[in-house]
């Protein structure tokens, strides 16, 4: 199996935020915001793996700023890491100014996903072989993440766990 890069995964949806779509204050709920970041990644990640895919774990959410009813959203979804059958993909949110042509990040998020057959067992997925700094940085990231997420869902122990281990190894 090929390994590929990050950008062959890259999926990017323009979106618009409805009054429907949001809470009392008129920003859009935190939980359609998740929805639709799991639409996009899930499309990166069967686009890596070229395989169906199922969400395995919501790894991370930051929402930064709210964002207001008729804001333009761009989501962007790569695949940050292959791990055998699973897929960490990385998401970026920003906000459109329509006026100043200006983006303003909003919120990222990682998820996982697992690449299945159509019977749901899990299937190997290509590696991936990161190109730019940010690419690097967050692939590199992405085996930390897997161990502490591992490590909390009692599935490795803390002393397995070389990447985070490493992190706090005084030198």
């Amino acid at each position: 199996m090929q390994s590929k890069t990050s950008e062959n995964s890259k999926t990017t949806t323009t979106d618009i935020v409805l009054p429907g779509d949001t809470n009392s204050i008129n920003n859009l709920f935190g939980g359609e915001l998740l929805a639709r970041m799991d639409k996009v990644a899930s499309i990166s990640a069967k686009r890596h793996a070229e395989q169906i895919v199922v969400t395995s774990v919501i790894n991370n959410v930051i929402f930064s700023k709210p964002i207001p009813s008729a804001s333009v959203l761009i989501l962007e979804a790569k695949v940050s890491r292959a791990f055998g059958t699973s897929m960490e993909v990385f998401i970026d949110v920003w906000v459109e100014s329509l006026e100043h042509q200006v983006l303003t990040k909003v919120n990222e998020a990682i998820f996982t996903f697992v690449a299945v057959d159509i019977k749901g067992k899990p299937v190997k997925v290509p590696q991936l072989k990161p190109e730019s700094e940010l690419e690097i940085k967050r692939y590199n990231g992405a085996l930390r993440r897997r161990q502490l997420s591992l490590v909390l869902a009692g599935k490795l122990s803390p002393n397995e766990a070389t990447e985070l281990k490493a992190l706090f190894e005084q030198k």
